[in-house]
């Protein structure tokens, strides 16, 4: 890849092209990553430690040799984290079976019940051949999971029955390891509001009042693949109206959003509307200044967040040569600065698309059992684990919604450019990948989040004059639904599953899809 050493408001920014020579690897995640104490005052910079998974007492190999050996880790004392997964050497290798994780909550000293791992993460990865995904810094690995504070843990990873008495279980992956991620303290005016706590670890997701009520929209069931005859024009362009005439339809709001309060207290965002919060840029480290000055167009360096904007104003009505340009008002943005990334964690420079024709939507498959207050330790934890336990160069996403609907900044490179990501196998070119912190294969997405989707993708999808009820054509570079070269039709909001054989973004967000379409065309100002 080409680096091109660009000055923006006195910062030297790396561009990093979508092709020519490679970056340099990451250096491989070592035994224990434990960052360095913070100075008094600095917040805690958090810290992943990684621990080795062995045959477990009692489950070593038997002699039948179609049986392999449970691993896992018993029950022990840990310095305290937030956030887990289980990795290991080889990324193209697959987990088949379960993995299953128990902890100890610092603040009752309870322990959790069993929590399964998602283990069929591959798919969430950087496009084959690509630079990011030949480092030999990337591992396997299964979703992270959100468990909150704790200082216990316990982990068992067992491989698939045989099939038949014949069969041999398959082996799971070399060189297990489980990664225990302390996602570091809230940036300076980050504060979480009192009174928000988390749920137990385990526990049951209750009813959110907040949620969208099953059926109360037109689900969708499709397959993301177009069966017409649309030529690939190669320019980006719609290839038909594509619209969406499920029972959904266009609304005002996608959900209703005066139901009452969020379980377990009413929810505030910590991050208050209108207050940009930024830094002088004396006082932001060189990777800070270079994230945020790709941004500087929409907000001040090294401000936190960047504010809620009107639509594009219409062109005016006396001029016929001109089209409506149909983009969404730009919804309000925490920065990767206001979230807390740690820059230094990430590699340099930055990978960029040619365009965005597709918004995918994901579930970061973390759990529901968080605040909205801690959602910005989610996503530090899920950037850590991205980037040193995973290998990637950065966090995966190019956006994360929370469950009160607050919209952040993903993958470093700007909000407003077509960063290129690793969030749909196959499919990372000419796409943008919005996750929504949370698992949704049998919870119901909350209601601020599915309206935060819609309003993200009429914005984003917007500045590239893409209808969000269309289809454009993408190119596979490859995957186990499309073979590398394949030219696929996709909705231009569609779901993980449609560009790859996974659950991803669960069936309940899944089934949200059309109503964020149609959403998002209103949105838009489109009839």
């Amino acid at each position: 890849m080409r680096s091109i050493r660009v000055p923006l408001i006195g910062v030297a920014v790396a561009v990093v092209t979508a092709s020519g020579s490679a970056l340099a690897p990451l250096p491989a995640p070592t035994a224990s990553a434990v960052a360095a104490p913070a100075a008094d005052g600095a917040p805690d910079p958090g810290s992943t430690r990684s621990l080795p998974l062995a045959p477990l007492p009692g489950h070593e190999r038997s002699a039948d040799p179609g049986t392999r050996a449970t691993q896992g880790l018993p029950r022990r004392d840990v310095e305290p984290f937030s956030l887990l997964g289980v990795v290991w050497d080889e990324p193209d290798a697959e987990l088949h079976g379960t993995a299953q994780v128990r902890t100890r909550s610092t603040a009752t000293g309870a322990w959790s019940a069993w929590q399964d791992l998602e283990t069929h993460q591959h798919d969430h990865a950087a496009d084959p051949g690509t630079a990011e995904a030949r480092s030999q810094a990337v591992r396997g690995g299964t979703a992270p999971l959100w468990v909150g504070d704790s200082d216990g843990v316990e982990v068992r990873v067992r491989p698939e029955a045989p099939e038949g008495r014949a069969g041999a279980a398959p082996a799971l992956p070399r060189g297990l390891r489980l990664e225990l991620v302390r996602p570091g303290g809230d940036p300076a005016g980050g504060a979480a509001p009192a009174g928000t706590t988390a749920r137990a670890p385990g526990a049951a997701p209750q009813d959110d009042p907040d949620a969208d009520e099953p059926g109360d929209e037109g689900e969708d069931t499709g397959t993301g693949e177009d069966t017409g005859t649309g030529e690939d024009t190669g320019t980006g362009e719609d290839t038909g109206a594509g619209e969406d005439t499920g029972t959904g339809g266009p609304v005002d709001e996608p959900v209703d959003e005066d139901t009452g309060t969020v379980d377990p207290a009413e929810e505030e965002s910590p991050f208050e509307p209108g207050d940009t919060g930024q830094d002088t840029p004396g006082t932001l480290t060189a990777e800070e200044a270079a994230a945020s000055a790709v941004n500087a167009d929409l907000a001040p360096l090294g401000a936190t967040e960047i504010p809620e904007a009107e639509a594009e104003a219409e062109e005016d009505p006396s001029d016929t040569t001109t089209a409506k340009p149909y983009i969404g008002p730009r919804p309000r943005i925490v920065t990767r600065k206001g979230w807390g990334a740690d820059e230094k964690l990430r590699e340099p420079g930055f990978l960029y698309t040619k365009s965005v024709q597709v918004a995918f939507v994901h579930h970061s498959a973390t759990g529901n059992n968080y605040t909205c207050a801690q959602a910005p330790s989610v996503l530090r934890g899920i950037y850590r684990y991205h980037v040193q336990s995973m290998g990637w160069r950065d966090l995966g996403y190019n956006f994360a919604v929370d469950r009160c609907g607050v919209v952040y900044e993903g993958r470093a490179g700007g909000v407003a450019k077509p960063v290129q990501g690793a969030h749909t196998l196959g499919f990372n070119t000419n796409t943008t990948g919005i996750a929504v912190l949370g698992s949704f294969s049998s919870a119901t997405p909350p209601a601020k989040a599915v309206t935060a989707v819609a309003k993200l993708a009429a914005w984003k999808l917007g500045l590239h004059a893409k209808d969000p009820r269309a289809r454009s054509t993408l190119t596979s570079g490859g995957g186990n639904l499309y073979k590398k070269g394949t030219k696929v039709q996709f909705h231009n909001v569609s779901g993980h599953r449609d560009g790859y054989s996974t659950a991803c973004p669960g069936a309940k967000l899944y089934g949200k899809l059309a109503t964020i379409r149609s959403a998002a065309a209103k949105y838009q100002g489109r009839p």
